[in-house]
């Protein structure tokens, strides 16, 4: 606030300036426009889901959990997008995501580990990810913590 200047003056030069965030209302657009992929993966992912159920066999739990994985993929993009729009903070679905990740190849790829020491790593991941992933949302949304 300068000195010298009125209340009215200072109301024109903010109604002046460039709005720089979008309205809170207003969700970020797909990269891919309007083609709607992520209900269509959740739509596809339910299909599988419902098809594992009815055969319900070794196969058909393949297919039950393809489809969760084809239906959380969905959702994982939305949120992804949302948050480094600056929409809505997903600090802690996409914390959790990264720390699964990583215990999951952990655990894939090097053999046998103590329980103690994956739930360790998870929780290490989980908040260095958090601490960053809520950094990234703060500058994205002008300085809010969470929406």
């Amino acid at each position: 606030m300068g000195a010298g200047t009125t209340r009215a003056e200072r109301d024109a030069a903010r109604r002046e300036r460039p709005r720089e965030r979008r309205a809170t209302d207003e969700r970020p657009p797909a990269p891919w426009g309007n083609f709607p992929l992520v209900e269509l993966l959740v739509l596809a992912g339910i299909g599988f889901m419902i098809w594992g159920a009815v055969s319900w066999n070794d196969e058909g739990n393949l297919r039950f959990a393809a489809g969760i994985a084809i239906a959380a993929l969905g959702g994982l993009e939305l949120s992804v997008r949302e948050h480094l729009a600056g929409y809505r903070s997903h600090s802690s679905l996409l914390a959790g995501v990264v720390a699964f990740a990583v215990v999951s190849a952990l655990a894939l790829t090097t053999g046998p580990y103590a329980l103690w020491a994956l739930l360790v790593v998870a929780a290490t991941v989980f908040g260095a990810s958090f601490y960053g992933l809520r950094r990234v949302f703060r500058q994205r949304s002008g300085g809010l913590s969470f929406r």
